[in-house]
């Protein structure tokens, strides 16, 4: 499922939430902000990140689980 464009304020708050900078750069209006397309590039980019930080988690709870089982499977063969 594709996410809608932010644009306009909607863009701007959620970059302030993702802490993504508005100023400087190579697309910049003259009023020394970004462009909204470089803009969505960048909240785009601030999420993909932030998504990627939670999986990275994700797997190393994973790993902990999957050592886990092992060693019980371990335990129930020695212990036998």
């Amino acid at each position: 499922m594709a996410k809608k464009m932010l644009r306009g304020t909607e863009l701007e708050k959620q970059a302030q939430e993702l802490g993504v900078s508005a100023i400087g750069g190579r697309d910049m209006s003259a009023a020394g902000t970004v462009l909204e397309p470089e803009l969505q590039r960048r909240v785009m980019e601030a999420e993909r990140a932030r998504r990627e930080e939670r999986l990275w988690l994700v797997a190393l709870f994973s790993a902990i689980a999957s050592a886990i089982s092992a060693a019980g499977a371990w335990c129930a063969v020695v212990c036998k």
